[in-house]
């Protein structure tokens, strides 16, 4: 068994890849770590391949959902503990790695979120109000408080990583998190601050972003209410 995968998923990053991965690769060597290149249309492969950088090519373009589940397969393959999902972007820091870890190897939780709004209040815009909106709908559903359900920014103990790596349907999303909890997976919170993006666009605009609280809504009303879990 190893220890800690930092599973990097990354879509058209080129003009932030390179410092995200040379920060973990000088300040925190003693963690392992892998691309997931999922499908870039620009040249964020040919960087990756060009610095050296453990590399996972996607031929096509899977989403964040099939990204992060090919990471988790290839943790699961080579027998990793733990695995941290960690944008490409720059938004995420890496000092609070160390904490969230050592969550996971106290057998604290199966799932570690790097959450703003532990300790801090959320402000109070639309997106702030679609959070609090899915966070209201996991307490309803399952009975626990997840104050940052839209972080990005994860880590997975061995039973999750196994969980994602023999089934579908299993993405980094607020609905998976629902549907794990009422599954016996535990969750914690840890206080993190985040940063804007180094580089690059966001793929959820206003419009999107919109969507995707009312696919989140309706999935964890109706359909991870009647899922069955698959052993």
């Amino acid at each position: 068994m190893k220890g800690l995968l930092i599973v990097i998923p990354a879509y058209n990053e080129s003009e932030s890849i390179r410092g995200v991965v040379d920060s973990l690769r000088k300040k925190y060597p003693e963690y392992d770590y892998i691309v997931v290149n999922d499908g870039s249309k620009d040249n964020t492969a040919d960087i990756c391949l060009e610095a050296g950088y453990n590399l996972l090519n996607l031929a096509n373009n899977s989403g964040l959902s099939g990204a992060v589940q090919a990471g988790m397969r290839y943790a699961y393959k080579y027998g990793y503990d733990a695995v941290l999902q960690f944008d490409g972007d720059g938004q995420h820091r890496p000092e609070y790695i160390k904490q969230m870890l050592s969550v996971i190897n106290k057998d604290e939780a199966d799932i570690v979120i790097g959450s703003r709004f532990v300790d801090e209040k959320k402000p109070h815009n639309m997106r702030m109000l679609g959070s609090n909106l899915i966070s209201a709908l996991i307490k309803i559903t399952t009975g626990k408080r997840v104050n940052d359900p839209t972080s990005g920014m994860r880590m997975y103990g061995r039973r999750v990583i196994t969980e994602f790596s023999r089934n579908i349907n299993y993405g980094p999303e607020p609905d998976t998190i629902s549907y794990l909890i009422r599954n016996g997976i535990r969750v914690k919170e840890i206080q993190v601050t985040m940063d804007e993006r180094t580089a690059g666009q966001s793929y959820l605009n206003f419009g999107r972003s919109i969507k995707y609280m009312v696919l989140q809504c309706f999935s964890i009303l109706f359909i991870q209410a009647f899922r069955r879990r698959i052993d």
